[in-house]
């Protein structure tokens, strides 16, 4: 059902002075005009714009409607379209006066999304901050902590392009790692293997004591959960950073 249109300001300024406009404008105009059917809200906006803008009325009223439009789903496009079109009938002054009010209405300019923040609107868990650790990576990353008890559980985000040095995990017993993907394209490769693509959905299972690099493809974003798995005597060792003569072969 179509939300009901429902109108005071007549009751509230005029209610005592003139109660019998309060009423043919809140309960007829408002009321039944505009909560007739047979024309959608959103028609009947751009219709009474264009009224009131033939009529040269460019004061709080056609703000109003103005704002009552773009409430209505009229986009920017869409009212500079109207305008333009309506301008070629009613005369050029109308148009500019009209355009001035439309533009303050329609000024909410969304700033442009980063493409950090395109791939964050895919995620389901935060990208966080610059890595800390970024000295052991080609390009940019992101860490963000996702739970530190019981098991450890942190996002990494790789911007196109971006890897992580050959490292290992080292543990006497037990350790290693288990990497999640959650968003983007991705590589993984352990020394001696050929590498191994990465998706949404993907798990790696990587064993203590493997030399290994993952990171994200040339063209994609990329975002993993990182598992610490307990060990004894666990600790990391970075290598040598993946050369771009091995990268550029996938």
């Amino acid at each position: 059902m179509a939300e009901k249109i429902v109108q005071t300001a007549g009751r509230d300024q005029l209610g005592e002075f003139a109660p019998t406009f309060a009423h043919l404008n809140d309960d007829v105009l408002f009321g039944e005009v505009w909560n007739e059917e047979a024309i959608d809200v959103k028609t009947k906006c751009i219709i009474t714009v264009v009224s009131l803008m033939a009529s040269g009325i460019t004061d709080s009223s056609l703000s109003y409607h103005l704002q009552n439009a773009k409430a209505h789903g009229v986009t920017k496009e869409e009212i500079a379209a109207i305008i333009t079109h309506a301008t070629m009938y009613v005369g050029w002054p109308k148009g500019w006066a009209v355009f001035r009010l439309a533009k303050e209405v329609w000024n909410e300019e969304a700033a442009a999304l980063t493409e950090k923040d395109k791939f964050q609107n895919e995620l389901f868990f935060p990208i966080g901050e610059p890595n800390p650790y970024g000295d052991y990576f080609t390009g940019q990353s992101y860490l963000a902590p996702i739970t530190t008890e019981q098991v450890p559980v942190f996002n990494v985000t790789f911007e196109p392009g971006c890897r992580n040095n050959w490292h290992i995990h080292h543990a006497t017993q037990g350790g290693g790692q288990m990497l999640i993907c959650i968003g983007g394209k991705g590589w993984y490769q352990e020394e001696g293997k050929d590498a191994v693509e990465l998706s949404p959905g993907t798990v790696i299972n990587i064993p203590a004591n493997v030399k290994h690099w993952h990171g994200a493809a040339k063209d994609s974003w990329f975002s993993h959960l990182a598992l610490e798995i307990s060990g004894e005597n666990a600790s990391t060792e970075w290598c040598e950073p993946v050369s771009d003569e091995q990268y550029e072969k996938l």
